[in-house]
């Protein structure tokens, strides 16, 4: 699999904001620390993984909390199935 680049990244997140980027590179992290899968396909480390997912365009700052709202109903609905 290719290199990615900041640049790569930066062209999605469609800033030259850097910050910006890092922002909404850790918020995915966050997420994927708590259990949500990747979004790519690939066998990097999750720093690498999740600035691949945002040079995709499969994150994105408007995305990322609709993910996040979806990880919340994955996870009660997975309780209620417990408890059942």
């Amino acid at each position: 699999m290719a290199r990615i680049t900041v640049e790569d990244c930066l062209k999605e997140v469609g800033s030259e904001n850097r910050f910006a980027l890092i922002h909404l590179a850790l918020a995915r992290l966050q997420q994927h620390r708590n259990g949500m899968p990747y979004l790519v396909e690939g066998k990097n480390k999750e720093v690498v993984m999740t600035l691949r997912e945002i040079a995709a365009g499969k994150v994105t700052a408007e995305s990322i909390k609709q993910l996040a709202e979806k990880a919340r109903q994955h996870t009660h609905e997975e309780a209620a199935s417990t408890e059942e």
